[in-house]
């Protein structure tokens, strides 16, 4: 069999804990089993026996580092999103989604019963168009106003790079009396001078979102999702989200994981790692952002955001583009339909607080060569 290694260029390593684990973590995680004497897994789901003192200390974190009344952690960042928008929606609302949003709300949206419209991807000005035309016609065929508007966005767009116009949306929101729910999978952690995510970037202030939702995937190092809100809503979903009632609780060393995450990111380990951390993922995202750029490559996004999809639009350069990273090392990920629509494809790369300037460099050398052989620089030419 053979195994190659490579470097990591796809996954979702934002703040580098996957690298520094046994510096930053692994005498914390560890302690749960060794001295707290709590299982690997509680087996059972929040609702039943599920809650150890750890996920009260956790969720007690998520709220104060947010700056909202309370939080609820569940186990998987996909069935967050999956499970608490129908619990939050039903029928007689209106969901108003972001035409590119992901999957996972999608799946959520179409699971509440609640009618769904999509407004033009970061578009503020259509959005108001939307909610104006909404309140103003009401329901299909009885007229009915809608018993309440949720407005559905992202932190960060996975595929494509972008941060949410945020102050604007929440100001259309606010105009009209729509809830704002913000999926901060991508930004939580990735974004903002202390990692508080989009609202610290977009300066806008926690409590003009109503619903914060987030996953641990990403900067934490972890797995599961959290939703972040007023006492409320929070307490409304520890006793109606099928993923407090039925799914199996989040892992007690998972929780530990997280919190020592938070430790160190709010700087409550007594050293400056967390904001290390945060300074080496800009800098890094944006000198390879930068770089791709000048290569001539057509880079999706903005900077300050980890995530850089670069276009290959023609679906034989899928497979092709992936197998000549692989030949050099270079773990990547391609996209291509489904995910995206069918000229569309592309190659996304994440990148860490974990990668070197001497990572980021041996790959931009590596890509120069692959954007000749499979002529990518679409950027200074539409034949690339």
């Amino acid at each position: 069999r053979l195994v190659r290694t490579c470097l990591n260029l796809g996954s979702y390593n934002y703040l580098g804990f996957a690298d520094d684990w046994d510096a930053t973590c692994k005498s914390s995680v560890l302690s749960v089993l060794s001295h707290q004497n709590l299982p690997s897994s509680v087996s059972s789901p929040r609702a039943e026996c599920g809650t150890t003192t750890l996920h009260a200390a956790l969720e007690a974190v998520v709220a104060s580092f947010l700056r909202k009344d309370d939080a609820v952690v569940l186990n998987m960042g996909f069935n967050t999103n999956a499970t608490v928008l129908p619990a939050l929606a039903t029928r007689g609302d209106l969901i108003v989604s972001d035409e590119l949003n992901h999957t996972s709300i999608v799946n959520g949206a179409r699971a509440s019963g609640a009618a769904i419209r999509t407004f033009a991807h970061n578009d503020a000005a259509d959005l108001e168009g939307i909610l104006r035309e909404a309140i103003v016609w009401g329901r299909p065929r009885t007229r009915r106003p809608w018993s309440r508007i949720l407005v559905v966005v992202e932190g960060i767009y996975s595929m494509e790079g972008e941060h949410c116009d945020l102050r604007n949306i929440v100001d259309v929101c606010k105009k009209y009396g729509a809830y704002v729910y913000l999926d901060e999978a991508h930004s939580i952690g990735a974004m903002g001078d202390t990692g508080r995510g989009c609202c610290e970037y977009s300066g806008v202030d926690p409590r003009e979102v109503d619903v914060l939702m987030g996953t641990f995937t990403k900067s934490f190092g972890g797995m599961g999702g959290y939703v972040a809100g007023d006492r409320a809503v929070i307490g409304f979903l520890r006793r109606e989200c099928a993923g407090t009632l039925y799914h199996n609780s989040l892992s007690p060393v998972v929780c530990q994981q997280i919190l020592r995450s938070f430790e160190v990111i709010m700087g409550r380990d007594g050293t400056d790692t967390g904001q290390r951390k945060l300074t080496a993922l800009r800098d890094n995202s944006n000198y390879f952002r930068m770089r791709l750029t000048d290569m001539g490559l057509h880079v999706l996004g903005h900077y300050d955001s980890p995530i850089m999809p670069v276009m290959l639009y023609n679906p034989t350069k899928i497979a092709a583009f992936s197998r000549e990273c692989l030949k050099r090392g270079l773990a990547v990920v391609v996209v291509g339909f489904p995910a995206v629509p069918i000229l569309m494809s592309r190659a996304r790369f994440c990148i860490s607080a974990g990668h070197t300037r001497e990572d980021l460099d041996r790959a931009l050398v590596e890509l120069e060569e692959i954007a000749d052989l499979l002529k990518l620089r679409y950027a200074r030419s539409t034949f690339g």
